[in-house]
């Protein structure tokens, strides 16, 4: 696969603005993806000139969060599509692209949503010929990256009611431009929030056992110049026992019509924990990572990951015996759990069903 450094970084043809991040680019007819597997050590650009590529790069992270991956496989519909030339060969290419991106990642439902909006977009403009059926998907995709960075603004401003001068708020995992099209779900709050003076410091969770937040999180809060700590997974207890914590905001991979959340593997505990402490546990998400279609958080499949990433840390063997290890990449957080979901409609309370449904219905309305 062909990578190029960060000094050589896509000039994309990307929605993001000056002003914003993304770890998804457009350029010169093809996709490039930030290799966030190599971060914060190495900034690698992936060229993804084969939709094999792209399934690859979402198989083993490099690019991570449901959002990035919803909006990586819209243009992987493209770069699938790129070189049929016969009209008749265009279903069967699309299936074999649809299946290949639709197997990679179970719980990050921003992927399927993708693929199925594209498959209508398809459906829509095959008639027109190879050149027209591409030419519309690509017009898509873009108009897919500009949306999610949109409502990851928007989701931005909805929260900064919720936070008060001087808080202090801890994150797990990354959910920030790098989890997006740009901006980023949990680290765009937070952005909002620090930019209008309702943020003290930052608590970023390591989130073991690929250390999303000691890697990714702490990379992006960084560049933003906004004050971080890093802290173990284990000290979420500590902190909050000594009010340290004002307020928690988390991602998510998947939330279920009664507002069930799933998320990278910890959280659950850290919603636990905050409500033993009084702390207001707070999700932030795209309607698109809203599924009406499962019903609760026991209907959303959980990946079950290599067991390696328990058992080595860089290469290096930390446990005798992989086959011992048990890798959960999620759990879920039940609704009673979560004091709001902040969305690009705005926030959302319990009951979950109701405000869940009137958010679609309003995002319909426009």
């Amino acid at each position: 696969m062909d990578k190029q450094d960060s000094s050589e970084a896509p000039a994309a043809e990307s929605p993001a603005g000056a002003d914003a991040f993304s770890p998804i680019a457009w350029r010169d007819g093809g996709l490039w993806l930030l290799d966030q597997t190599l971060l914060p050590a190495e900034e690698e650009w992936i060229d993804c000139s084969t939709p094999e590529i792209i399934a690859d790069a979402i198989r083993r992270l490099a690019v991570r969060g449901a959002p990035a991956i919803g909006v990586s496989a819209a243009y992987g519909l493209v770069v699938g599509l790129r070189d049929v030339e016969r009209a008749e060969d265009l279903g069967s290419r699309f299936e074999e692209v649809y299946e290949l991106l639709a197997s990679t990642r179970p719980t990050a439902v921003n992927l399927r949503w993708a693929l199925d909006y594209g498959r209508r977009v398809f459906e829509e403009h095959r008639a027109g010929g190879p050149e027209a059926t591409r030419a519309a998907l690509l017009e898509w995709a873009k108009g897919v990256h500009a949306d999610d960075i949109d409502s990851c603004r928007r989701m931005g401003e909805h929260a900064v009611e919720l936070f008060r001068e001087g808080d202090k708020v801890l994150t797990h995992c990354n959910a920030g431009a790098l989890a997006t099209g740009g901006y980023g779900t949990a680290v765009g709050v937070i952005t909002s929030c620090f930019h209008h003076g309702r943020l003290a410091q930052v608590w970023v969770d390591e989130t073991r056992p690929l250390l999303q937040g000691a890697r990714l999180t702490a990379w992006e809060l960084s560049r933003l110049n906004i004050p971080y700590r890093v802290v173990t997974d284990s000290s979420v207890g500590a902190l909050m026992s000594r009010d340290m914590v004002d307020r928690v905001v988390v991602g998510s991979d998947r939330i279920a019509a009664n507002g069930d959340v799933a998320n990278k593997i910890g959280t659950y505990t850290v919603a636990v924990l905050a409500a033993r402490h009084g702390v207001p546990f707070y999700v932030a998400a795209p309607l698109s990572t809203i599924d009406l279609h499962t019903a609760t958080g026991d209907d959303i499949p959980i990946e079950i990951r290599d067991p390696e990433e328990v058992t080595r840390i860089a290469g290096v063997d930390m446990s005798p015996n992989t086959e011992m290890a048990q890798n959960f990449a999620f759990d879920v957080t039940p609704n009673d759990l979560v004091a709001a979901i902040i969305t690009e409609v705005g926030v959302l309370r319990a009951p979950y069903v109701e405000s869940i449904r009137e958010a679609f219905a309003q995002a319909e309305a426009g």
